[in-house]
C-alpha cells in the first residue's frame, strides 16, 4: 500500500549522540533540561520504534547497555548500529531516578514530538490511502496508546482525538510502544476533523460486514461509557456495527477498531508491510 505521505519531506534523521553526556550527572543534567517539551520513550521496544520511524531522539540511557544491544541484535537489527549510537549506560539508582515507571527493559529516551503543522498536512493530504481513525472523547489512557499502535500496525493514515485526553500523555506513548511516531496522531474539534466520509462505530448502525471501507475513510469510535458525541454523530456519513451477540454490551474501544481496520484491510485496503512475523516484533503479534 501506497504511504499516504509519500509526497511529503522526509523525517529529519535520528541525530547523532556521539559527542553527547557520558557521565551519570551530566546524563541527568541533559535529561533534566530537555524533559519539559520532549516525548518521554518508554523501554527498549518504545525507542526501537520511535527510531524506525524516524523519530528524532535527543538523548537515551540504559542501565543495562548489553542488555539493550542484545534485544537489538534479536529483534531490531536495522536500527541496531543507531541505537548502539544513542544509548548511554549509567547506573539503575540514576536511570530510575529519571522516569516515573521504570521499565523491565531498562532502557528510557527523549523524542522531539513531531509538529502538529506536519502532522496536520498528513492528515490532509489527499488522495488518502488509508483511513483516519477517530476516537470521540476518549478516557482511558491505555486503550488510546493500544489504538495507535493497531493504527500505526494497519498503516493508518493517523489517529485524531477529540475531547479533553492528551494522545500524546506519556501514558498513551507507553500504551503505543512509540509508534506515535509512525502515524500521525493529533487531538481537534469534530469541526476540525479531516475531509472524507465519516464511518461511525454505532450498535444500531448497518451491519460492518455488508459494507466496503473506502480508503478516505474516517473510521470513528465513541467511548465505551457513552457512545458517540452528539456533534460526532451529526457529522457522521454512515452509521456502521460490528456484529455482537445479544446482551453483549461492548467491545473494548481497542478491540472495536482492530476489528474494524481488519475490515478495511480485507475488503479495501492492507497493511503496508507483510503479514506474519513482523520486523523486529514477536511472533503471532505477541506484544513487543
Amino acid at each position: 500500500m501506497t504511504d499516504p505521505a509519500s509526497d511529503l519531506p522526509p523525517v529529519s534523521p535520528v541525530p547523532s549522540a556521539s559527542a553527547g553526556p557520558r557521565t551519570p550527572s551530566d546524563v541527568a543534567a541533559a535529561w533534566h533540561r530537555q524533559a519539559g517539551d520532549s516525548v518521554l520513550l518508554d523501554g527498549f521496544h518504545a525507542l526501537k520504534h520511535a527510531v524506525r520511524f524516524g523519530a528524532r531522539v535527543r538523548i537515551a540511557l540504559t542501565a543495562d547497555r548489553a542488555g539493550a544491544l542484545a534485544l537489538a541484535d534479536e529483534l531490531a537489527g536495522d536500527v541496531r548500529d543507531t541505537l548502539a549510537e544513542l544509548l548511554t549506560e549509567v547506573p539503575h539508582e540514576t536511570y530510575a531516578a529519571l522516569v516515573p515507571r521504570p521499565h523491565p527493559t531498562a532502557v528510557a529516551a527523549l523524542a522531539v514530538r513531531p509538529s502538529r503543522a506536519d502532522n496536520l498536512r498528513r492528515l490532509a493530504h489527499t488522495p488518502r490511502t488509508a483511513p483516519v481513525v477517530v476516537l470521540d472523547n476518549p478516557r482511558n489512557l491505555g486503550n488510546a496508546g493500544a489504538v495507535i499502535r493497531l493504527a500505526a500496525g494497519f498503516g493508518a493514515t493517523g489517529v485524531v482525538t477529540t475531547g479533553t485526553l492528551d494522545p500524546w500523555h506519556p501514558t498513551v506513548v507507553r500504551g503505543g510502544a512509540g509508534l506515535h511516531f509512525a502515524t500521525a496522531v493529533e487531538r481537534l474539534t469534530v469541526e476540525e476533523l479531516p475531509s472524507g466520509p465519516v464511518f461511525a462505530l454505532d450498535p444500531e448502525g448497518e451491519d460492518i460486514r455488508s459494507l466496503e471501507l473506502p480508503d478516505d475513510a474516517l473510521l470513528a469510535f465513541g467511548s465505551e461509557r457513552s457512545g458517540l458525541s452528539a456533534e460526532l454523530r451529526a457529522r457522521a456519513d454512515h452509521l456502521v456495527a460490528l456484529p455482537m451477540r445479544p446482551q453483549v454490551s461492548s467491545y473494548n474501544l481497542a478491540t472495536s477498531v482492530a476489528m474494524t481496520l481488519y475490515h478495511w484491510s480485507a475488503t479495501s485496503g492492507s497493511p503496508s508491510s507483510a503479514t506474519g512475523r513482523a520486523t523486529g516484533g514477536a511472533p503471532g503479534g505477541a506484544p513487543v
